[in-house]
């Protein structure tokens, strides 16, 4: 048997449709932590460096609806 990772309950895997949790409220809850911040995986920096500059989209081939004309962004 393993634990619910929100409330440390035992258990079942087979036929859970909520596995690794116990019930969907804890299945909510830990969705809310990860929702609010409270859970955070750690990585590098993602600011661009100075001197990077963002792409560009070339408004002449995009549409007003934000759709691409003929072609990727």
């Amino acid at each position: 048997m393993l634990k619910c990772p929100t409330c440390d309950k035992a258990v079942e895997w087979q036929d859970n449709p909520w596995r690794p949790f116990c019930s969907e409220r804890c299945k909510l809850i830990d969705f809310g932590r990860w929702a609010n911040e409270e859970y955070r995986v750690p990585g590098q920096n993602s600011s661009p460096a100075e001197g990077d500059e963002l792409p560009t989209v070339d408004k002449a081939n995009v549409e007003d609806d934000g759709e691409s004309v003929g072609g990727e962004l």
